[in-house]
């Protein structure tokens, strides 16, 4: 970054801590009232210097997730609530169509026992479950990476395979195509089934249809947030068959119907 971007950015810094000063402000004005704006001031992209992600306009990231320096997500992937992804000594990779799930954390390889400096390449359609964590390592298409598993530095999943839940995938493991391994450390269980693969596939597809529906909720305003908990209040009416204070039919609202589909009770 030269002396002209760096005094731009500095500018830009400054820019941002008086709006920062003037929003708080706002907010001891409004008193008690200001705490019912449902807005999250987390810093969703971040930049590390000139180092800046690239997110795909088609992909869903959640409020609370952070991704930061050289990453890209690339259409329709979507990023979940809590994930991290952090791009600062290397470079992070996710293709179109992948999901990395609730709490997830992709970091890049700096230093390591065999000395290689590693970025973390995601392919096209692959699922990674809640609170996964990847390192410096290799997810290639229409992979599934299960809940809470763990892949080490240099580790490769080929196509079509599979990481079961907890698992931990030590460094420079490659698995194979078609193959199920899991444990600590992760070894191979037995081939993938025709319905693991037809699995695999569609998760991706329910999760990129998922994030929509929180991409829609997402960009609601305060306002229009109110108006459907007053109406959503409005139609709810205790189910006649059950006494139970905790049974409850929550009629859709004419308002909130969405017009290519038939409004449905919603049980709760």
């Amino acid at each position: 970054m030269g002396t002209l971007g760096k005094a731009i950015y500095t500018v830009g810094f400054w820019i941002r801590e008086t709006g920062q000063a003037i929003d708080r402000l706002g907010c001891r004005l409004q008193g008690r009232y200001f705490f019912q704006e449902q807005l999250s001031r987390h810093r969703t992209l971040m930049n590390v210097f000139d180092k800046a992600p690239v997110v795909d306009k088609d992909a869903f990231v959640a409020p609370s997730a952070s991704i930061i320096g050289d990453v890209q997500v690339g259409s329709g992937s979507s990023i979940w609530y809590g994930c991290v992804l952090r791009g600062d000594a290397n470079s992070i990779s996710v293709g179109s169509g992948t999901n990395i799930q609730d709490n997830s954390l992709v970091h890049v390889a700096k230093s390591n026992l065999s000395g290689k400096v590693l970025p973390t390449i995601i392919g096209d359609n692959v699922t990674i479950g809640h609170s996964a964590v990847l390192h410096g390592c290799t997810v290639e298409d229409e992979a599934f990476i299960g809940t809470g598993a763990m892949l080490l530095d240099g580790s490769i999943v080929e196509k079509n395979a599979m990481v079961a839940a907890g698992a931990l995938v030590r460094q420079n493991t490659k698995i194979p195509s078609g193959e199920v391994w899991g444990g600590n450390p992760a070894k191979f269980l037995r081939k993938l089934t025709d319905e693991e693969r037809a699995f695999i596939s569609q998760s991706a597809t329910n999760y990129s249809d998922l994030a929509q529906v929180h991409v829609a909720e997402n960009a609601k305003p305060f306002d229009r947030i109110e108006l459907e908990k007053a109406l959503r209040k409005k139609f709810t009416r205790k189910d006649e068959e059950d006494d139970s204070t905790l049974s409850v039919v929550l009629e859709t609202p004419p308002e909130l119907v969405h017009p290519d589909k038939d409004p449905k009770p919603l049980q709760k």
